[in-house]
Order: structure tokens, then C-alpha cells, then sequence
């Protein structure tokens, strides 16, 4: 079993100008055949070579089996990678971006959302030497008003209480170059998203907008359980502002709790017969222990992540490396 690792011989294409497109998947049978021939044949009409790192994220379908049996025919490079359990999305593009092989690295969703003109825009601007990263939002959204909503919540909150730089609109896809990729590689955080790690680290950067493709087949594996956890990772790993706010609300309700308490003395001064308030004193009492549970919830998420931090454990474990099945000579490229 490899831990965090790559190949132990060093491949003639490492470091070398191209750019490394990471596959994460987990169960896209239907999705990857329409994804291979797309990009096999995309590539064609670069002036740079292309790799693809496929990741399988813990897939139960006949997802490794599709990627294994394609015959790729214009990219460079193409290998498999099989992580031994699900990790995560995060937790899979690290693996690929460990086993790049070149400097430039993005990585694309096998449902073909992303446009493949992303390729030759990023490697324009990152190869003139004046970005060392490009991020990419979507220029038209099809979602819910729902989702466009908390969308642009999430957006403000990050750019106000987090990350300066992270993009009002939202980034979708992000291409970098050899310094963010070898400071991703030194710094492998676990329960942390690697787009607001790239924006922290504060290297210049382009921002592109462009129209997004509609899913090409199969469903989302974008849960709600995982916005959820990924919304809770953006602030506990990339901001102070929950532990701040755990001091700011509990100061205001102390606040409340004299104010409320010297009215309530002042009433009995002035109305001796008045009888005791159950319900302020209720009222009192549930706000003081929800905040308290809330308080302690905050804290334990930060207490957590430290733990998890001290303890190093590996945040994937590659089980398998495999190259893919290229022409074996220029003359059987198509």
C-alpha cells in the first residue's frame, strides 16, 4: 500500500511545460467514456501536451474498469490512481496534485462541466510569468434561486470574514503553477478546502469568467451533508470570526440578562405585588443554554481539527498506481 505517494522513479515528463488535468471520481460509469473521448480529443488541438490523473475516490461501480480499458490516443501521460477508501473530494485532487507531472495543475469534474478552453486560457497566462494562478467562475448558473442565494451568502461571508481575495461571483475552477503546487505538496491539511488554501497563500492571480457546461450524465454527488461540512471547513480552517462571535454573543447576552434583571428588580421596587416573571425567567434560562451548546459546539470543531492535526494521520492512502494504455508509437496516434 503507498501512503502520499507517487511513482519511485521520476518520469522524462516531470517539471516539463504541459499541464496536469486531475480526474476525481466516484461513481461516474456513466460519465467517464463521454469524459475520455472529449478530452482525448480536445487535446489534439493544443500546442502543449496534456496529462490526466484519474482518482478513484472509493467508487462501487464499474467506474476503475471504464478508465482502465480506455485507449487514450493524443495526451501525453494518463495513469490511474486508487485510493483504499472514500477520502474525499479534497483529499483526492491532493493525491493528484502529488503525482503531477508537470508544473501547471487543475483538475476537472468527469461530468464535462468545466470548459475545456480553461486549458489553453490558464496555460496562457500562467506561462507568460505574470500569474502563478487563474481562477475561473461561472459566467451563467443553472441552479435554483434557493441555491444562487446561499451561493452568494457564502461568497460575501468568505471575502468579508476569511479570504480577501476569494471572488464575489464564486470560483469554480482553479489552474496553478509550480510554486502553489510544491507548497501543496509541503502542506497537506486535512478537513480543508485546497481552493482557499491556494487563495491564502496571496500569489498573483487572473480572474476569468466563463458559461459552464450542464452535467453530460449521471447525478451529483455534491450532497448536502458535504456543502454542509465544506461551508463549516471554509471559516473553522480559514478564520477566527466563529470564536470571535462565540465572545461577541455571549457578551450581548449577558448584557441582555442585567438589563432584564435590573427591570425586573425596578418592577418589584415599584409594583411590591407583582408576581414573578416564569416566563422571562424561561426565556432567560434558553437563550443562556442554547448559546452555551452552540459556544461549546464551535469550540469542540476547533478542538477537533487540532486533534486531528496532532495526530498526522495520512489524509489519503493510494492503494494503487497504474499508467494507462497510451499508443505505443507516434504512428499509431490517431
Amino acid at each position: 500500500m503507498v501512503q502520499e505517494g507517487s511513482f519511485e522513479e521520476e518520469k522524462e515528463l516531470k517539471g516539463k511545460d504541459g499541464i496536469t488535468v486531475i480526474v476525481p471520481f466516484l461513481n461516474e460509469e456513466e460519465a467517464l467514456p463521454i469524459f475520455c473521448k472529449t478530452m482525448d480529443d480536445y487535446v489534439r488541438t493544443l500546442n502543449f501536451p496534456v496529462e490526466l490523473v484519474f482518482i478513484d475516490d472509493g467508487s462501487c461501480d464499474g467506474s476503475v474498469e471504464i478508465v482502465r480499458g480506455y485507449e487514450f490516443q493524443n495526451v501525453a501521460s494518463a495513469k490511474l490512481l486508487v485510493l483504499s477508501r472514500n477520502f474525499g473530494f479534497h483529499s483526492a485532487v491532493r493525491a493528484g496534485i502529488k503525482n503531477a507531472s508537470y508544473d501547471i495543475c487543475t483538475w476537472f469534474g468527469a461530468d464535462l462541466q468545466e470548459p475545456l478552453e480553461i486549458l489553453p486560457l490558464a496555460y496562457e497566462k500562467i506561462s507568460s510569468g505574470n500569474v502563478e494562478v487563474v481562477y475561473f467562475s461561472k459566467k451563467t448558473i443553472k441552479i435554483s434561486k434557493m441555491e444562487r442565494l446561499f451561493s452568494r451568502i457564502y461568497s460575501h461571508l468568505m471575502k468579508k470574514y476569511a479570504i480577501s481575495t476569494y471572488s464575489s461571483e464564486g470560483t469554480a475552477t482553479v489552474v496553478f503553477g509550480k510554486k502553489i503546487r510544491d507548497l501543496l505538496n509541503e502542506n497537506v491539511e486535512a478537513n480543508s478546502q485546497v481552493v482557499l488554501q491556494i487563495m491564502n497563500m496571496g500569489f498573483k492571480y487572473a480572474n476569468i469568467s466563463l458559461d459552464y457546461n450542464a452535467r453530460s450524465a449521471g447525478s451529483s454527488k455534491w450532497t448536502f451533508s458535504k456543502k454542509i461540512k465544506a461551508f463549516i471547513d471554509s471559516f473553522v480552517a480559514f478564520s477566527f470570526v466563529p470564536i470571535r462571535m462565540v465572545s461577541i454573543i455571549g457578551m450581548v447576552i449577558f448584557l441582555v440578562g442585567i438589563v432584564i434583571g435590573m427591570m425586573t428588580i425596578i418592577n418589584k421596587i415599584v409594583n411590591p405585588d407583582v408576581q414573578a416573571g416564569y416566563s422571562t425567567i424561561a426565556c432567560i434560562l434558553s437563550l443562556g443554554f442554547g448559546m452555551t451548546n452552540i459556544s461549546l459546539g464551535i469550540i469542540a470543531e476547533y478542538l477537533w481539527r487540532t486533534l486531528e492535526a496532532s495526530r498526522k494521520r495520512p489524509v489519503y492512502v493510494i492503494s494503487d498506481i497504474e499508467e494507462l494504455r497510451l499508443p505505443s508509437s507516434e504512428s499509431e496516434r490517431k
